[in-house]
């Protein structure tokens, strides 16, 4: 799992009904207290158990889709943090883009007038503020890794074979 991705996913293909794959998820996860999770129509999550949890505990999330061949289906991993976590990230992503734009045009409008623009100084300050927003969920996503590879094996050893990340 590479440190520049922000949330690693997978896709494979299973020759498994969906009935079957969830119960063996569901299976796994009642029998083990080493990880907890929720078992859904078309999705799973299997995460740490709340005592081991902190603020950047990754979880895998699977969603199950059936194709036309019903007799296979697709299992799509994603993981990350809670979304809580990935949803502060993501807006404050959003907010620093949205500010950076209305800065960039309100300064160039008043370049166009021929007047200072001081405020396109915040676009810089702005993406510095972004880099160390990306250098902080580096940083959280280095202190989860072990959890992270806890939760990977874990999925292996209930699929039996290797997954490829991507």
């Amino acid at each position: 799992m590479s440190s520049f991705r922000i949330r690693p996913r997978f896709k494979e293909e299973l020759t498994q009904s969906v009935e079957e794959f969830k119960s063996v998820i569901a299976k796994a996860l009642e029998t083990t207290d080493e990880f907890s999770g929720l078992v859904s129509d078309h999705y799973c999550v299997i995460k740490i158990p709340t005592d081991q949890r902190h603020y950047w505990s990754p979880q895998l999330t699977l969603s199950i889709e059936e194709p036309l061949d019903e007799e296979k289906i697709i299992i799509r991993g994603l993981y990350g943090p809670k979304p809580s976590v990935w949803a502060i990230f993501f807006m404050s992503y959003a907010a620093l883009g949205v500010l950076s734009l209305f800065a960039g045009v309100f300064g160039l409008s008043q370049i166009m007038l021929e007047k200072p623009a001081p405020i396109l100084w915040v676009i810089p300050v702005m993406a510095a503020i972004a880099v160390i927003l990306y250098l902080v969920a580096q940083g959280g996503q280095k202190v989860g890794a072990e959890q992270m590879f806890r939760i990977h094996h874990f999925y292996e050893d209930l699929m039996k074979h290797k997954i490829h990340i991507a």
